[in-house]
């Protein structure tokens, strides 16, 4: 049997959006909506975990959950885990790591007697303020090229696509 004719397109140049075509998921790899939000982590992790290297003195996954405590405190480290988008072993590493550092203050979950609760350290509120400009910049580097109109649309369905695939 015959393989069907390769596009022309590079996997740097994706084939064109199949307008008006019947299943608008029926597209080729490059043009899943998966594939390229994952190409697009990708471009912007490297970028990502060089900032936070050079200007907060952290690992992208330690600078994540630095921001993630800083904005949800107190939380637990299953919290953590969840709100930073890491596994439970890479919060608790992470978490670790900016508590042995002095960022990072862990103290017994009154409400769970194994549990721990993270909280900032004085030191560690003023690194998430940096960080947290970081992240500003980084959105803005990422994003810049969309109008105030289009970011509301995205945030928009974002919240939407999370909220449903939370449900699945």
């Amino acid at each position: 049997m015959a393989r069907p004719a390769r596009s022309a397109a590079s996997p740097a140049e994706p084939a064109a959006d199949p307008v008006g075509a019947g299943d608008p998921f029926e597209v080729p790899l490059n043009r899943s909506f998966s594939y390229r939000f994952h190409h697009l982590g990708k471009l912007s992790d490297p970028v990502s975990h060089q900032a936070y290297q050079e200007e907060a003195g952290l690992s992208l996954s330690d600078g994540r959950c630095l921001t993630t405590i800083g904005t949800f405190e107190p939380l637990s480290v299953k919290d953590l885990a969840r709100l930073s988008n890491l596994n439970k072993s890479q919060a608790s590493r992470a978490a670790q790591a900016l508590v042995d550092r002095g960022l990072v203050l862990k103290q017994g979950s009154e409400a769970d007697g194994r549990g721990v609760v993270l909280m900032l350290s004085p030191e560690g509120r003023a690194r998430w303020q940096a960080a947290n400009q970081l992240v500003v910049r980084r959105n803005r580097e990422i994003f810049g090229c969309l109008s105030p109109r289009e970011l509301a649309q995205l945030g928009k369905l974002l919240d939407r696509l999370v909220a449903h695939n939370e449900r699945c």
